[in-house]
């Protein structure tokens, strides 16, 4: 399957491998939709939690505004799940087998300013 826009990746289980000139164009498409947003929240399917935690900090070394804390506390075994809340900054990690991988972004809107709308998944160093 040819990714071309981020509609492609709707219906995968785990991320493809893009080219460089993919990420470009998936980045160009995706980021004036975070922009956009009041908040994200950002799924992270990974095979373990330092790389959960690795995807996360990509995102927030790549835009200055989004950041979480405490990720040092964060501990799961095996195959994870994390979620990460920009409005909150709370982020939580659990155990979870039998996922794909990769990372989804969903934008978030303030009551009645639009509908949220998840993008991905996309790779784990997609940020990077």
């Amino acid at each position: 399957m040819e990714i071309n826009k981020l509609v492609d990746l709707n219906n995968l289980r785990t991320a493809p491998q893009l080219s460089i000139s993919q990420e470009k164009k998936l980045l160009k498409e995706l980021e004036p939709n975070i922009f956009n947003a009041d908040w994200i929240t950002i799924g992270i399917m990974a095979p373990s939690d330092d790389k959960a935690i690795k995807a996360l900090q990509s995102i927030s070394k790549k835009y200055s505004s989004i950041k979480f804390r405490n990720l040092g506390s964060l501990h799961a075994d095996g195959g994870v799940f994390l979620k990460a809340n920009q409005k909150t900054s709370n982020v939580f990690v659990r155990s979870e087998n039998g996922l794909g991988e990769g990372i989804l972004i969903t934008c978030q809107y303030d009551k009645g300013a639009k509908e949220s709308n998840t993008f991905g998944p996309l790779p784990l160093d997609f940020f990077s």
